[in-house]
Parts: C-alpha cells; structure tokens; sequence
C-alpha cells in the first residue's frame, strides 16, 4: 500500500520536557486511524507534525513522499486537509460560510484577492451539502453554533482535494444530536473508496465512527499499542493508557467505555 505519512523515531522536546518519545508509525492511503489519549498524551503534537506544522525534534517524519526538513512546507500543508480548534480560530467570524470552505484551496482562512471561478464555488456548495449545511451557505461562520462550525471545519478540509485528512477531536463540544450528525458524516465519508486516509484525534471511544481501520494509543507521549482496530482497541490497552481500570464494550461498529 502506498504510504501516506512514515514516523521513525520521532522525539519533540521543549526543554527538558519530552512531548513525544520514540514514534514510529505509518499511515497507508486507505487506512483510517483513530488517535486516543488522555490530555498531555502528545496527540495535538503528533498532528502538528503530520500537517508539516511543526518539526520533530529527533527522527524523521514522512508526508505524502517528502521528507519533512527537505522540502517546502507551504506547498506541502495545500495537500493535506485540516480542521482543528486552532484553525477555527483563525476564521474571521464575518466570513461567509461559502468562504470558509472555498479558501482552503489556496490555504488562507480569510478571502482577500484570491481567484475563484464556478469550478471552486460548485466544490465547495457540494461539500456543504455533503455536511447537511448547504442552507447556511450565505450565512457569517460567527453566526454557527458550535456543531454547525465543525461540520463546515471538516468540509472545508476537503476543499483541496486533500491526499490526507487530519481531524483534531472534530466532535469536541458537541451535543448528542451534533456528535451523531457528524459522526454519520465521518462514516459516510471513510466508507468512500475515494476518500483519502484519514487521522482523526478524540478523547472518547464512543466518537470513533463506524468504518475506521486502525487506532493509536498514547501516553506520556509514547506508543502504548498501535495497529488494527479491532484487536488493538482492548479495555487492557485502556487501561494501560488512561492510567485505571477500564470497561469497554462494543455494538455495531460503535464503542462505550467506563471505569471498570
């Protein structure tokens, strides 16, 4: 298979503070990962530098065939589909939703003097509708609520046609009925052949849409398990992960997890 993102030996250090320690991981075009991890596990570090954000400080980090430090990032990241809080806040508020999502083609959260033709405009209505939020096209992104902002995150993230999608904790904030629309979204969306490989950040199992291939573990910043999903994703693993004894069950495709 033809590998989309290729960690070896990935450390980030800030101070005396290691953030990741000793990743390696590879990301195969059809593959979807889900990332799990308490707070300070080294998730949102781990995209930074899968979105060529940021830039190991050890090891060699691989997207899309170009080797981080060896190739130029600007062209790299319009590639390469995004949506995470820190972008959202980039937005301008005043920004038609239209915007929002058409800009991402030449990888600016504001519309300033680029071009655009029909083409760009017919994607971007397209991917709206996908996201059930083609009525709100016209609409100020200030004017959202929280679950209407990230189903235009994640259309937006596809505008350029990306050949990787990152989506950091895309449900966070949601409502049930908000979590579950975009959840239905996102496993529309990784059942498509012609989607590209999908990463997808979130601190609860029960976000993980049905139709993701793989998941990653983390803890302290290192690798607790990685690998396919079903054998990966164990209350054992869990619980090494999270630092307590976990329940976990499964129904449908779906997962819950308590405390045991």
């Amino acid at each position: 298979m033809t590998e989309v993102l290729g960690f070896e030996g990935v450390r980030v250090r800030r101070g005396d503070n290691e953030i990741l320690r000793d990743v390696s991981w590879t990301v195969s075009a059809a593959d979807r990962w889900v990332i799990l991890g308490p707070n300070g596990a080294g998730k949102t570090t781990l995209m930074s530098i899968a979105s060529a954000r940021m830039f190991p400080t050890e090891g060699e980090a691989r997207i899309l065939g170009e080797r981080l430090g060896d190739t130029d990032t600007r062209e790299l990241r319009v590639r390469v589909g995004l949506s995470s809080a820190a972008l959202a806040d980039r937005i301008p508020p005043h920004e038609s939703v239209r915007n929002v999502v058409m800009t991402a083609a030449h990888g600016v959260t504001g519309r300033w003097h680029e071009d655009y033709d029909g083409v760009d405009e017919d994607r971007a209505d397209a991917l709206l509708w996908a996201f059930g939020m083609e009525s709100f096209a016209d609409r100020e992104f200030g004017t959202l609520s929280e679950g209407e902002r990230k189903r235009v995150q994640v259309a937006r993230s596809l505008m350029p046609d990306p050949e990787l999608l990152l989506l950091d904790e895309p449900a966070a904030g949601l409502d049930l009925g908000g979590r579950e629309e975009l959840l239905g979204a996102l496993t529309e969306l990784a059942g498509d052949h012609r989607s590209p490989a999908i990463v997808m950040v979130t601190h609860h199992v029960e976000e993980i849409p049905v139709g993701f291939t793989h998941v990653m573990l983390l803890r302290g910043g290192q690798v607790v398990a990685a690998g396919p999903l079903e054998p990966t994703l164990t209350a054992e693993n869990l619980s090494r992960t999270y630092g307590m004894p976990v329940e976990l069950t499964a129904n449908g495709g779906r997962y819950s997890a308590r405390r045991a």
